[in-house]
């Protein structure tokens, strides 16, 4: 099969296929989540199809009217694959949890339309195009966090899509300059016409304006804790396999891989990251709404992958994606985790809880290893990119930086013990009852992505390898 129409599909058929699933869902819900998971697999296989090619140092370019419109190289391979995998499992995921909800054809609707945006997004060659995938991930977005429709939840849903939508027009005054600077949107030919010179710090600020809010980094991320009123498999898409990751994508993306920029933005979005990582983790440690710790979590965590790559270095940027693969991994599986939690035992808040681990032993064990790889402790895979992450800091002779990030991963060990602690161990508080596992269905969804989470660590050397001729691919250089 010829290796343009294999992206083309991959894009198009969950994105276009989406639109279906509400009309098969109105004649059999079990054809609808079948459906909907084939969708999604397809893009998953054709991935796995594209990693040989692309390792073989071929990139693909899909072009429509005679215009680039998607290309596959290592890095988007890459980024495809981790979203379709994670993505995979949450829809799985889903089966159970969202089976006894309203409004089920517009979840699963909105759900693949995401995941299929995130696929055009992930392989767009045009900055035109890149905008357009990426506000259709915030139309998705704000129709999943309002899922529940109650007023409260409905403007949170409001503030997500305002503060990503305003991030994004700013992103796309950057585009523009950019275009201006190179006489192109394409990726290929602005890099070609630049030949090498920055691109205007006025269109990096602006790009990194639309990066940050998407990324849900301090300031612009309290929308992403407010988030957690969605179902739990959409906070997961949110958190670990889709939106935040967007950000750090296409800071990869042109930042890294595309477009030259000023010395002193390796300086600046470190420091913003070392900040968010610290702040995110401090709201962490004192919470007690458990999808919100996680949330808060998250926002710390994206702190690393920016640190890593905004550093400069093939180790920090091969810790950077690294971080990408492993963190999307475990912390689905915590918020999946949660969601399971917050079902039977009908509250969020973990003072309230405690003992579950009696009742639920596989989903406490689940949780647990998942994380294990976020807080960085070997042999997860969270340790290795972890440990490269802050080594391509040192190398860079970022010493304050990395020791701001090593505080914030020692938070991140604290905070998480805590909710373990809370809510498996010790005795019940006395409000929680006749509380057991979610459906089997969930349980197998949480139990994979931590076993996934271990198996990275243990298997490193397959995800490196990929990794390292990806940065190879991207920077020129060798780790």
């Amino acid at each position: 099969m010829d290796t343009g129409l294999i992206v083309f599909l991959l894009v198009c058929v969950p994105l276009v296929g989406s639109f279906v699933l509400p009309l098969i869902g109105r004649f059999s819900e079990e054809t609808r989540n079948l459906t909907a998971i084939f969708f999604v697999l397809v893009s998953l296989v054709a991935c796995i199809f594209l990693v040989p090619i692309v390792m073989a140092g071929e990139t693909i370019t899909v072009q429509i009217a005679g215009h680039n419109l998607f290309f596959a190289d290592k890095l988007a391979v890459f980024m495809a694959f981790v979203s379709s995998l994670v993505g995979s499992i949450i829809v799985l995921y889903s089966f159970g949890y969202i089976s006894h909800y309203e409004h089920r054809n517009e979840y699963y609707f909105m759900v693949v339309l995401f995941l299929g945006a995130m696929m055009g997004l992930v392989f767009s060659r045009n900055l035109i195009a890149l905008y357009l995938f990426w506000e259709i991930t915030a139309i998705a977005c704000w129709r999943l966090i309002g899922f529940f429709r109650e007023k409260n939840y409905v403007l949170k849903a409001d503030k997500a899509f305002l503060v990503t939508v305003f991030g994004a027009l700013m992103m796309l005054l950057g585009f523009i300059i950019v275009a201006n600077q190179a006489g192109s949107f394409d990726i290929g030919t602005i890099v070609k016409n630049l030949n090498g010179r920055h691109i205007s710090n006025y269109a990096v600020l602006f790009i990194l304006a639309g990066i940050l809010s998407k990324s849900a980094t301090v300031p612009l991320h309290t929308w992403l804790p407010d988030a957690g009123v969605a179902p739990s498999p959409v906070t997961a898409l949110l958190h670990a396999a889709v939106l935040v990751k967007i950000g750090v994508y296409v800071y990869a993306r042109l930042f890294v891989a595309s477009f030259e920029i000023d010395a002193m933005w390796h300086t600046i979005v470190p420091v913003i990251a070392g900040i968010s990582a610290l702040v995110s983790a401090g709201a962490a440690m004192i919470e007690t709404d458990l999808k919100r710790i996680i949330a808060y979590s998250t926002i710390s965590q994206i702190g690393f992958i920016f640190l890593g790559l905004a550093i400069g270095n093939d180790v920090g940027i091969a810790g950077g994606l690294l971080y990408i693969l492993m963190h999307s991994i475990a912390k689905g599986g915590l918020f999946l985790c949660a969601g399971i939690v917050e079902q039977n035992a009908k509250t969020k808040d973990i003072t309230k809880m405690g003992g579950l681990i009696t009742v639920m032993p596989i989903t406490a064990i689940s949780f647990i290893l998942c994380a294990f790889s976020v807080m960085g402790i070997p042999p997860f895979g969270g340790f290795f990119s972890k440990y490269m992450v802050m080594a391509g800091a040192l190398n860079a002779g970022q010493i304050l930086i990395t020791m701001t990030f090593l505080v914030g991963a020692f938070m991140t060990i604290i905070y998480l013990f805590r909710v373990f602690v809370m809510i498996f161990l010790g005795e019940s508080k006395g409000s929680i009852v006749n509380v057991k596992e979610g459906s089997q269905v969930m349980v197998f969804s949480v139990a994979l992505l931590a076993m996934l989470s271990l198996a990275c660590g243990i298997f490193i050397k397959i995800p490196f390898d990929f990794v390292q001729s990806a940065v190879s691919q991207m920077t020129g250089g060798l780790l």
